[in-house]
């Protein structure tokens, strides 16, 4: 089956970083020579180079290219000065958990990892050399040595994991090379990347280059200060993420054909297209296009990006998430529930939980799609809990007996606030819209299948039962979560309605059709938008503070609230048609 004809979906949209000089190099060779002419300039008797790296960066690429570039006198690897992992270890054990998913986030910070006895002894060390470079590598390396030029390699979450899964990696002070996944993206997620983002956040000012590692053997470094002028750039205009795309169990057909992707690869289930702790963000400087972390961009600018109120409530976190789930020709997802906001808090260190909505992209109608949402009237909880714990030895539970299956079509919106039990069905392309604390997903009942390792996928029924709220039977589903849509206002060319999400989420929807110009503002708060129908459309600034700005067809991109006033119009193929958006945006 073939979803759609036009396929205009950009998976490598970038931001272009303009007047800026040479700032940008690609390969070793060049980025070598650039860090050697600093060198040259600099003209110390001693200079103290350091490469602090972001864990996940593959050591045994980076460090001997250093150490063969600049001949350095003395070469410190920052692993040196670490504890010992035992201590590591039993310092995180509350952290870590023994559990296969969940962990309690951290809040170390950066130097609890290091020795102060270890790193006094290399300074003393430093402090012999009288002549000459001397090389600091390794993360956490800024904390050895004051550097005299400062190299900070990066990479994404999301090439982390592919990383975690191909055994490429251990998470950092481990040596787990060989551990499940899902433990080794627990670990990061709940302690490395926490504690690492602190220490980077330390850095930005202080960056003399930020060198890209995404990619094996082919790194791009770009200075710290055309990087900031990136982010600066970024949060005065639209913009979109990189998005990335995961197969899964359950996965479909539909972004194939309407993102552009690889056919041979047997289905994909996930988009993440907006989920900034996830997903890069690409700066393009002299030709070259330097992929960065786009969790930076909150670091670096949240009040330009979040807006005031958001950032005083959220601090530097992104708290909107739209991610596309396909089932497509595929299967169902698992029936879950996601934690209310006190279990949450109490049990994993997060301060607000993963209120959410399915947004029906789209359909295949003659196989009666479903969604699967809250319990039927008079369920018996204590029934209900006891056949989902046996069906993880029996195998066998009859989901339609306890949840309601409730049709599904193209442009319905369901509502689901925490604690409520659900699931897509099979043929339904889901954008989902959501607070951003993805991880926390208690999986009840997973339709007796293993997950794509060949292991059966982790269900928390434990967790689960302790925040499945009953009373949000059919009736109390229909009332509160199904196309809870209001008319908003109605004028020339368009209609703007407001489709959720339910008022115990702080995440208000906004739906615009329209044929011509629609006005908004971000009211001092970040949007996110999707272009929901229609196959193009311009985002322009009623001031001409930006360039205007194209989407296609099921694009997200990010309206900065720095940016105030913007317009939406058809565009291109779109002109004189019907189209559509959802905005989403944090009440205040």
């Amino acid at each position: 089956m073939k979803y759609r004809d036009i396929c205009n979906y950009n998976k490598y949209p970038f931001i272009e970083i303009k007047d800026t000089g040479c700032c940008a190099w690609q390969g070793y060779d060049d980025i070598i020579s650039e860090v050697k002419d600093n060198m040259i300039k600099k003209a110390l008797r001693k200079t103290i180079i350091v490469v602090d790296c972001y864990p996940g960066v593959y050591d045994d690429e980076i460090l001997p290219v250093f150490v063969k570039g600049l001949m350095p006198v003395l070469i410190i690897e920052a692993k040196e000065a670490l504890l010992s992992q035992n201590h590591i270890d039993k310092m995180l054990e509350r952290n870590i958990t023994d559990d296969r998913v969940f962990g309690v986030l951290s809040c170390h910070k950066i130097q609890e990892f290091f020795d102060d006895s270890k790193i006094i002894a290399l300074k003393e060390k430093i402090d012999t050399i009288s002549e000459g470079p001397i090389l600091i590598y390794g993360t956490g390396a800024c904390l050895i040595g004051e550097p005299d030029i400062l190299v900070y390699a990066d990479l994404a979450r999301w090439e982390i994991q592919q990383r975690y899964r191909n055994n490429k990696i251990a998470n950092w002070c481990s040596d787990n090379y060989d551990e499940d996944i899902l433990k080794k993206y627990k670990r990061g997620f709940f302690v490395d990347w926490r504690v690492n983002d602190r220490h980077k956040k330390d850095l930005f000012d202080r960056m003399d280059y930020v060198l890209d590692t995404n990619k094996k053997e082919n790194p791009k470094m770009v200075t710290g200060k055309a990087m900031l002028t990136g982010l600066q750039t970024a949060v005065e205009q639209p913009f979109r993420v990189v998005p990335f795309f995961d197969p899964g169990v359950w996965g479909g057909q539909w972004m194939k054909d309407v993102c552009g992707l690889d056919r041979e690869v047997k289905n994909f289930a996930w988009c993440f297209d907006c989920v900034p702790e996830e997903n890069s963000l690409l700066l393009k400087a002299n030709d070259i296009i330097i992929e960065i972390p786009s969790i930076n961009l909150v670091f670096y600018k949240p009040k330009e990006l979040l807006g005031d109120k958001v950032h005083a409530r959220f601090g530097t976190e992104f708290p909107i998430r739209f991610d596309f789930l396909d089932t497509m020709e595929g299967q169902n997802l698992s029936l879950q529930v996601h934690p209310l906001t006190e279990y949450i808090q109490e049990n994993f260190g997060m301060h607000y939980t993963q209120d959410e909505s399915y947004y029906i992209l789209d359909a295949i109608d003659e196989k009666n799609p479903v969604v699967y949402l809250g319990v039927k009237e008079n369920v018996n909880p204590e029934e209900m809990i006891n056949d989902l714990e046996k069906a993880q030895t029996t195998g066998v539970f009859d989901a339609l007996k306890y949840v309601n299956e409730i049709p599904a079509k193209k442009h319905d919106h369901f509502l689901v606030p925490a604690g409520t039990i659900h699931c897509s069905g099979a043929n339904t392309m889901v954008l989902e819209i959501s607070a951003t604390p993805f991880i926390f997903t208690f999986k009840l009942w997973d339709w007796d299948r293993l997950g794509l390792d060949g292991k059966p996928r982790p269900v928390h029924v434990s967790h689960g039962k302790k925040n499945i709220q009953f009373d949000r039977d059919t009736s109390w589903i229909y009332k509160n979560c199904v196309n809870h849509i209001e008319l908003i206002e109605s004028g020339d060319g368009f209609t703007e309605e407001r489709t959720g999400l339910h008022q115990r989420e702080f995440i208000e929807t906004r739906r615009h059709w329209f044929t011509k110009k629609v006005y908004h503002n971000t009211h001092g708060g970040v949007n996110v938008l999707n272009l929901i129908e229609g196959e193009e459309a311009l985002v322009e600034s009623p001031k001409g503070r930006f360039e205007p700005f194209e989407i296609h067809y099921a694009e997200t991109f990010i309206i900065p609230a720095n940016v105030g006033e913007y317009t939406i119009r058809p565009h291109g193929r779109s002109e004189g048609k019907k189209i559509a958006t959802i905005k989403a945006y944090v009440r205040t």
